[in-house]
């Protein structure tokens, strides 16, 4: 039986808002997690925006996270952004290997056990997501692409105290369509079992659904066994629809172990 659960919603703005979008959602969502308390709470804005973003939630149960960052901790990395840049301009968390990155940015299996190793080295709290494409789920693929994306990103790394996974389905990020809880709870306990073969039981993981999230099917999600929260896209950049799916995680903490 697991232990009662609680829950980490994150908010993954991207390439949207300008300052002060970013500014008012961010006061807006600080406000409303007062409500929330035992929902744990994180938005990730574009990096122009980490600062003004940090003084907003300074002093509110909100976390601050980036969006990526770089595997080196300076150097002549143009456009680049380090940890430790990162650390000192308020984050606490840092998403890495998001599939628009893999996807657009070629990044690698490599490239993302580089930046988690030295994300966790300065004391931030990757977010590391991974998901399989339409193709390869249709392919019967799916197990086998987060087996060689969770080994390929923590495969050597030491064991950290407490991480954190996302299931991102990359057919079901910002189309609308969204993984169904079963398929969800599949390889979230997959994902579970993986880890605890590369790291063993002492961790305390939790694994986040990321895909066309809202507040009317993130009920479905937090109700799997092995769902700790969500990585939330669209849905998090209106304060309304944010603030709503924090309100569901809420109401269903303290439920009783499942």
């Amino acid at each position: 039986m697991r232990r009662v659960r609680s829950y980490f919603i994150a908010g993954n703005w991207k390439m949207h808002t300008l300052r002060a979008e970013a500014v008012d959602l961010a006061q807006r969502v600080a406000e409303h997690a007062r409500s929330v308390p035992a929902v744990r709470v994180m938005v990730a804005p574009p990096f122009p925006w980490l600062l003004p973003v940090a003084e907003v939630l300074a002093g509110s149960p909100v976390a601050l996270g980036a969006q990526d960052v770089h595997w080196e901790r300076k150097g002549a990395y143009t456009g680049a952004v380090s940890p430790e840049m990162l650390r000192d301009a308020g984050c606490e968390y840092v998403i890495i290997g998001h599939s628009e990155r893999r996807q657009y940015f070629g990044e690698t299996d490599e490239m993302v056990f580089r930046k988690l190793q030295t994300a966790l080295s300065v004391g931030l709290h990757p977010v590391l997501c991974v998901g399989e494409t339409l193709d390869q789920r249709q392919s019967g693929w799916t197990l086998k692409v987060i087996r060689r994306q969770l080994w390929g990103a923590l495969e050597g790394l030491a064991p950290p105290s407490a991480f954190t996974i996302a299931y991102e389905p990359v057919w079901a990020i910002g189309t609308g369509v969204p993984a169904h809880p079963e398929q969800a709870q599949e390889v979230h306990a997959f994902i579970r079992a993986e880890t605890a073969r590369l790291w063993g039981e002492g961790v305390d993981l939790r694994i986040l659904y990321g895909g066309s999230v809202t507040p009317d099917n993130v009920e479905g999600f937090l109700r799997a066994p092995d769902v700790d929260g969500a990585l939330v896209g669209g849905a998090s950049l209106k304060a309304e629809t944010f603030n709503a799916i924090l309100d569901v995680a809420q109401s269903l903490v303290g439920e009783g172990s499942t």
